[in-house]
């Protein structure tokens, strides 16, 4: 499954999977342990291997320069590492939060486990947000994720996704640069990263007067068809359509779902697009079933043909502008096979 979720807690909105334990607010550390999944811990054992094997007979020895991490619980093997490397244990992930929420007014809002308990995390509430545009709730996160297969260094982050599996928790990790990572070959202490982030946790007001002046910023008909010529075509309005699209998968997403639209999304101002924008570059990113995310609702436009801004028109199976004044009565189209025209 695309998700990879072995177990998890979350409290509030159910995830798109459907999965995990809901859980009321402000519980303490220890029932987020159990019921999302994180009470066991990492064990080590030595490599072994076996020489002269006769049947079921041979010498066995020892490879001391490597270690085998495994489950304590069902002593499932994780994975085979350096003797350098130290291990984050499960429940560290999550006694990080504990002053943060018994002392910070922090709220714990998601925790699990990915990939058999390769992979964990915890996410919570920071208690900043604020609403852009009336109806579009931003939220601010912070995110502690780590792994036991050398994957994923011990990462600390604000964030504005709402982690829930393991492709919200790439997108959450992907170019961020305020992240606070801490190497496998170095001990995790906990305090000290909460001293670096002390910086980086303050600059939600830096990042949401981007946001409100985005949302302000109106945009033009032209502009949001170069935009979206750009982001699906590879072209401009008054260029050539490119040999191909980006990839066949997105250009194949597109054409799937091509009578539809993101709820909630404007192109009348920059903020809408630029999530038009992450939620296009989201469905090309790896882990993500059939090019777009399933935690995406879609929703169909009510009037395609009455529509005052760029819409979708189902009938004709293309996105169809509606400029202040006609530009070219010729579409263009691109190698995805999907026609763009101005009327």
């Amino acid at each position: 499954m695309a998700h990879q979720i072995e177990q998890m807690a979350y409290v509030g909105a159910t995830p798109w999977h459907g999965l995990g334990n809901n859980l009321p607010q402000k519980q303490p550390i220890e029932v987020w342990q159990r019921e999302a999944g994180m009470d066991w811990q990492i064990m080590e054992s030595p490599v072994h291997f076996k020489s002269d094997a006769i049947g079921h007979l041979g010498a066995i020895h020892s490879f001391p320069e490597q270690k085998v991490l495994y489950r304590s619980d069902t002593k499932a093997p994780l994975s085979v590492v350096s003797q350098r490397y130290h291990t984050v244990q499960p429940r560290e992930v999550l006694e990080f939060y504990r002053d943060l929420t018994e002392v910070s007014g922090y709220e714990l809002e998601t925790a699990g486990v990915l990939k058999g308990g390769r992979k964990f995390w915890a996410l919570a509430r920071t208690g900043q947000g604020a609403a852009i545009k009336g109806n579009d709730q931003v939220n601010g996160y912070l995110l502690l994720a780590t792994s036991c297969d050398g994957t994923l260094a011990t990462t600390a982050t604000p964030t504005t996704i709402r982690v829930v599996c393991n492709n919200t928790l790439t997108i959450a990790l992907d170019g961020t640069s305020r992240a606070i990572k801490v190497p496998h070959s170095t001990r995790f202490d906990g305090d000290l990263v909460k001293k670096q982030l002390g910086i980086a946790v303050s600059q939600w007001d830096e990042f949401m007067y981007r946001m409100r002046h985005l949302a302000e910023r109106k945009v033009q008909w032209h502009e949001a068809l170069g935009f979206f010529m750009n982001v699906m075509c590879e072209t401009s309005p008054t260029g050539a359509a490119t040999e191909r699209a980006r990839s066949a998968q997105s250009a194949g997403a597109v054409r799937r779902s091509w009578p539809w639209q993101p709820a909630g999304l404007s192109t009348r101002h920059s903020l809408g697009l630029a999530q038009c924008r992450d939620r296009v570059r989201r469905s090309r990113a790896p882990g993500t079933q059939h090019g777009i995310p399933s935690r995406l609702r879609l929703v169909r436009p009510r009037r395609p043909y009455q529509a005052t801004r760029p819409g979708y028109s189902p009938a004709i199976g293309r996105l169809t502008f509606y400029p202040l004044q006609p530009i070219t009565p010729d579409p263009l189209r691109c190698r995805s096979g999907v026609s763009i025209s101005a009327r």
